[in-house]
């Protein structure tokens, strides 16, 4: 029995993690449905990219590229293409991977089989769920003749395509956001 046990107990420890949700990886960007997405989100199509740095960068580029004094820095920031008058908003969404710990149900039972056994049972204990972030930067974007500027039916998707694309490409080169200000 305790042959079997051991056998038992080296197959789970080397498996002992099992993914309940992996979090998507986007290799450039994507654009799709906020709502598809991640449920809080918009109906509106998104630009959606991994974002590597931490908690606020974005926020911070945001703020000091478009000069808002910490105003309405989430919300309808207004930009220029090709002289037509857009605004953006943007999420910062985490979607964590989550996986179930095999491991410390095993330690449990071993414990509890050393211990001569006081009669609990080890699997009413809650295994422990392991959480690790991914973190994302959702856009949309709109304008006063479009609710929805990123739609594949949208007359204007092209040129704010190649905007997102571009502030994406700068926001992730960039340090010091104070070099924003002196690039415009």
């Amino acid at each position: 029995m305790r042959r079997i046990l051991l056998i038992v107990s080296v197959f789970f420890l080397s498996y002992s993690c099992i993914p309940l949700r992996i979090a998507p990886k986007i290799e450039d960007h994507k654009i799709t449905r906020g709502k598809k997405f991640k449920r809080s989100l918009s109906k509106r199509q998104m630009f959606i990219f991994e974002d590597p740095k931490d908690d606020g960068h974005f926020y911070d580029y945001i703020n000091i590229k478009f000069k808002l004094d910490h105003d309405n820095v989430y919300d309808d920031i207004p930009f220029m293409v090709d002289g037509e008058q857009y605004f953006f908003a943007w999420y910062e969404v985490e979607i964590p991977d989550k996986t179930l710990d095999l491991a410390s149900i095993l330690i449990n039972v071993g414990m509890n089989e050393l211990m001569g056994g006081d009669g609990e049972d080890p699997f009413l204990d809650t295994p422990e769920v392991v959480r690790k972030g991914n973190w994302y930067l959702a856009l949309e974007v709109y304008s006063d003749t479009e609710k929805d500027c990123l739609a594949d039916n949208s007359l204007s998707r092209n040129v704010v395509l190649e905007y997102l694309r571009a502030l994406k490409k700068e926001y992730l080169a960039t340090h010091n956001y104070n070099e924003v200000v002196f690039k415009n």
